[in-house]
């Protein structure tokens, strides 16, 4: 199974297939183990817990997939690499938690040498990550004629226009078919998500760009980006 078009088909065929599916995962158990490889930076094989939430994320991968994402595997590897980075920053900080929870006894280090849930290995790591998902995050944006200048300056100011677009993003999430259409067509179905939602068109179209970053943000596994935007909503904040 070599040629695009093959695999495609493979993929929607495991959709509703879990035979295939898992037929699916065991002809590319390999392409797992070395994405996980090259993602963790080390080897890794089918004992170790990477493999297995790298095999998850294929999974994962084929239920999500659509034709409009692009080659398949590199859509399973970026779903990959948002599951393996998002384990690896909570089982950190799992061990650092651990580490201050062990009574002095038992300490066979000074409590100064303890990890660091901020150590430059870990800021390196979460900064690599980070300017790796801005990055495929930039060039699917481009594909739709946005920038992420244009993303900053299209965001909402006040509270109420940011409640508004964020009812749009839920209501766009689930309507049947409309991700898909506007993963293809690249364009932002307004006057359907003004009519299911209830916002106005004018408050919609002006905030295009930033809906539009928004569905991309939320459908296709940028684990960092969406976690820092949850921190953003928490805070209360609209800018």
């Amino acid at each position: 199974m070599n040629s695009d078009s093959e695999i495609v088909d493979a993929v929607y065929s495991a959709k509703t297939d879990s035979k295939a599916a898992d037929q699916l995962i065991e002809r590319y158990l390999p392409f797992i183990g070395s994405e996980a490889s090259k993602i963790v930076k080390h080897p890794v094989d089918r004992n170790d817990d990477e493999f297995s939430i790298a095999m998850i994320a294929f999974h994962e991968a084929i239920g999500s997939y659509s034709k409009t994402r692009g080659p398949f595997l590199k859509y399973a590897a970026m779903v990959m690499r948002s599951r393996l980075f998002d384990y690896h920053r909570k089982e950190k900080r799992h061990r650092f938690h651990l580490s201050l929870d062990t009574p002095k006894e038992e300490e066979s280090v000074p409590p100064a040498a303890l990890a660091d849930p901020k150590n430059r290995e870990e800021q390196y790591e979460t900064r690599e990550a980070t300017q790796w998902e801005i990055e495929e995050l930039t060039k699917q944006l481009s594909h739709f004629g946005v920038s992420l200048s244009d993303v900053a300056d299209n965001c909402p100011k006040q509270a109420r226009t940011l409640a508004a677009c964020k009812k749009a993003l839920a209501c766009a999430r689930e309507i049947p078919g409309l991700l898909d259409n506007f993963l293809e067509t690249k364009k932002l179905p307004i006057s359907v998500l003004s009519a299911e939602s209830g916002i106005e068109k004018k408050t919609l179209e002006r905030h295009r760009k930033y809906l539009v970053a928004l569905l991309l943000i939320y459908t296709n596994g940028y684990e960092i980006i969406r976690g820092h935007l949850a921190q953003i909503g928490k805070g209360g904040k609209g800018e």
